[in-house]
């Protein structure tokens, strides 16, 4: 026996089956119960979420052989020719291939004859706005004046090419597009009924991949299924759809962040190399910067951008989701967004400024006295359950403090490095929890997790080794800070160096007269 795809084997047969579409269901059923019938009704929505399913089931209530419910049978012999596109008395038409008036009238030909086994002869038009201006005015007519044993089922995503003359004569119905939480709860049963391996999180994709329609969803997931050797799984799907993880988004913000173009064309070219979608990566960075903007509105900002910058950067990032299709090609109006976004990002101005005034400083290593002190120093680490304290973790477990001395000299080691990238990043968001030579354990902050490597590690090593000794030994982990980082340390000094910059210049006459004659105000204090 032939293999039935899921999308049609599984297409509902009775209203309960329908998955996201209650709205609809409850009226239809209503209707159906009490008798209330109209002659005319459209049901609107985009591909995949159930319109011509809707009809046909309308069509099974209206002819069952039991009488006409909301419940039908699903057993008569009508009940099976619908199920088997089969029914005479059922006539579905695709207006995108019949779309002259002489189609419609040969359709509409018979219309005064009775039905031939069931109650309606029932008219099921799918794609109706792709119907001619001649046909719309055929199909009026029958419209305005049909008989009693004549319904029409229309079905269309675009409701708007509808003539406002046939709106005016049809029930309409507005099809939501399905959840992405609907669809891959629908989609876990179906694949424990078909007793397929899954992912959580590969469902999960693919529910958002589907972009609302149930059968886009099934149709991957059987895709994925041939893909992934008779399961689905998250890097199946991932793989499959050439799709861009959140990790890899967090990579692309992290970079914007530390202002390292090197990193950005490094991402740039490995997306390149798995065919990922530029689209999907400026996509995830809208919605990385909506996410980031909102948490800087309602006071849960954690970012280093300001909220002027997150503005900027959303409306860059968008106009360049605008202008992708007319580059040169996708990789190139990807990464000229990506130049653009650092072009105007305060940290990559910072970095420029700073390269200019200073080229190198002298190695901490060199200063035998420092060294010596590193040994003498000692870690504090405390359990932390006072959750209303600014320093305890809002996870359950271990926040790790560090003593002042130790935590000052690894600003002052840190200070002396010349970093970028992502090296640069997790130096400058950890601190050191051991500073004995020849053992350095750092604990970076957990959001940096998934960026370190094996050979960044091995990066890191080399440097120190270089810094402080070949024999030096250097463990990362992660975890819960209680301490100050040095990016943290920088952020706060420079935040605290505008607002003193403000009150200096709100006291100086020159502004305090501009201030009471034109009613000015300072916003933005730039230092450099």
């Amino acid at each position: 026996m032939s293999y039935e795809v899921l999308a049609r084997k599984l297409r509902p047969k009775k209203f309960s089956e329908l998955v996201g579409q209650d709205h609809v269901v409850r009226s239809l059923t209503h209707a159906l119960d009490s008798g209330r019938l109209h002659h005319a009704y459209l049901f609107t929505g985009t591909r995949g979420v159930g319109k011509t399913t809707i009809g046909r089931i309308l069509a099974k209530s209206l002819n069952c052989e039991s009488g006409v419910s909301s419940d039908p049978c699903g057993i008569c012999s009508i009940c099976e020719e619908v199920n088997q596109n089969r029914f005479i008395d059922l006539l579905e038409v695709d207006a995108a291939s019949r779309t002259g008036v002489d189609d419609t009238r040969d359709l509409l030909e018979n219309v005064q004859y009775l039905p031939t086994r069931g109650r309606f002869k029932v008219y099921l038009i799918d794609e109706v706005h792709m119907l001619s201006t001649a046909s719309f005015n055929a199909l009026l007519k029958t419209l305005e004046e049909p008989p009693d044993h004549v319904k029409f089922l229309l079905a269309t995503t675009d409701p708007k090419k509808v003539p406002a003359t046939v709106l005016s004569r049809c029930l309409q119905f507005q099809l939501r597009n399905i959840t992405s939480k609907g669809i891959s709860e629908y989609l876990k049963d179906v694949l424990k009924n078909e007793n397929v391996e899954f992912e959580n999180e590969g469902l999960e994709l693919i529910a958002k991949n589907a972009k609302g329609s149930m059968r886009d969803a099934l149709t991957l997931v059987d895709q994925c299924i041939s893909y992934g050797e008779g399961s689905v799984r998250k890097n199946s799907v991932v793989e499959m759809l050439g799709l861009v993880e959140e990790d890899e988004i967090s990579s692309v913000m992290l970079a914007l962040e530390t202002g390292s173009a090197e990193d950005l064309l490094l991402l740039s070219e490995q997306f390149y190399e798995r065919n990922v979608s530029y689209f999907d990566v400026l996509n995830g960075i809208v919605e990385r910067f909506h996410q980031y903007s909102v948490a800087a509105f309602v006071g849960e900002d954690t970012q280093t951008f300001s909220r002027e910058e997150l503005q900027l950067f959303y409306q860059i990032a968008l106009l360049g989701l605008r202008d992708i299709d007319i580059a040169p090609d996708h990789k190139v109006g990807f990464e000229m967004t990506l130049m653009r976004l650092l072009a105007f990002s305060r940290e990559q101005q910072e970095t420029l400024l700073s390269k200019e005034k200073k080229k190198t400083k002298t190695k901490f290593a060199g200063k035998p006295e420092a060294r010596q002190n590193l040994n003498e120093t000692k870690v504090k680490t405390a359990i932390c359950s006072d959750r209303s304290s600014p320093k305890a973790s809002i996870e359950e477990g271990v926040t790790t403090f560090v003593d002042d001395d130790l935590l000052l000299k690894w600003v002052e080691f840190v200070e002396t490095l010349n970093l970028e990238g992502v090296t640069k990043a997790i130096i400058e968001n950890s601190v050191a929890i051991n500073f004995a030579v020849p053992n350095v354990d750092l604990l970076v902050e957990k959001d940096y997790e998934k960026l370190i490597t094996e050979s960044l590690l091995q990066k890191l090593e080399i440097l120190f080794q270089g810094l402080l000794g070949d024999g030096v030994k250097l463990t990362l982990q992660t975890g819960v800070l209680g301490s100050e980082t040095p990016r943290k340390r920088k952020i706060r000094l420079h935040e605290e160096k505008i607002e003193k910059s403000k009150e200096a210049l709100s006291r100086d006459p020159t502004m305090e007269s501009l201030v009471s004659e034109f009613n000015a105000s300072i916003d933005h204090v730039i230092i450099k």
